[in-house]
């Protein structure tokens, strides 16, 4: 069977991608790895990087000896997987994004980042930190600070630029939801616009987290997109 690889985004956790096993797992064998920090694995002592997170992400590759794999991403994952394409493009047979942010700069790296204090979202937001604490553990407090300098750091230097994406040649669908407040519509149509083997799709009354999305739906583009039958 092919291999599937469903990468969960920054903050996030596999458990999100339950409602989609059952119906993926016909035509897939389905991997969930986390990335380090998130749920019970270890956050690196050198801190996060989208660099770090490719590394991860090839590691786990080559321990499971997984060639042609299929990848969905969500946000980060979504980033994650580009990057790793691009090193290991014989690798990968093709990939699908959801709510990836590529439009990154250093002012609104910045901004997004001061968002991510532990104190201040533990006081103004508790039902967000008792999620956070449940998923990832007393961890949740290193971990938002670090993912704040690993956003900054993309800020800096984004690896994703337009003319890299051009040289990605596999089959990659770009998908966002219509009502995602941190990835825009124009961002996405650019880096679709820019990968020679792209196709794009909205997602109608879609919000930005993973739970958010109607479960049917993302289904059906997968299979679409792969041509599952």
């Amino acid at each position: 069977m092919k291999n599937l690889i469903l990468l969960h985004g920054a903050l996030g956790h596999s458990d999100i991608f339950k409602p989609y096993l059952e119906a993926l797992s016909t035509y897939f064998i389905i991997h969930t790895p986390l990335f380090s920090g998130h749920g019970n694995v270890e956050l690196s002592k050198n801190g996060i990087t989208i660099e770090k997170y490719t590394e991860e992400l090839a590691e786990f590759i080559e321990k499971e000896n997984l060639d042609d794999v299929y990848i969905f991403g969500h946000s980060m994952g979504g980033y994650v997987a580009l990057c790793y394409a691009l090193e290991n493009p014989e690798k990968v047979n093709s990939i699908i994004t959801l709510g990836t942010k590529f439009d990154w700069t250093e002012e609104q790296a910045l901004k997004e980042s001061k968002i991510l204090n532990p104190d201040v979202i533990a006081e103004k937001v508790p039902k967000y930190a008792e999620q956070l604490e449940h998923q990832h553990g007393p961890q949740w407090k290193q971990l938002l600070p670090a993912m704040a300098e690993m956003m900054v750091s993309l800020g800096k230097n984004p690896p994703l630029k337009s003319e890299v994406l051009a040289t990605v040649e596999i089959p990659v669908q770009i998908m966002v939801g219509d009502k995602d407040n941190m990835v825009s519509l124009e961002e996405s149509i650019e880096v679709y616009k820019n990968l020679p083997n792209a196709k794009l799709a909205v997602l109608p009354d879609t919000k930005h987290p993973m739970e958010k999305v109607r479960p049917n739906l993302l289904s059906d583009l997968m299979k679409d997109f792969w041509n599952l039958t």
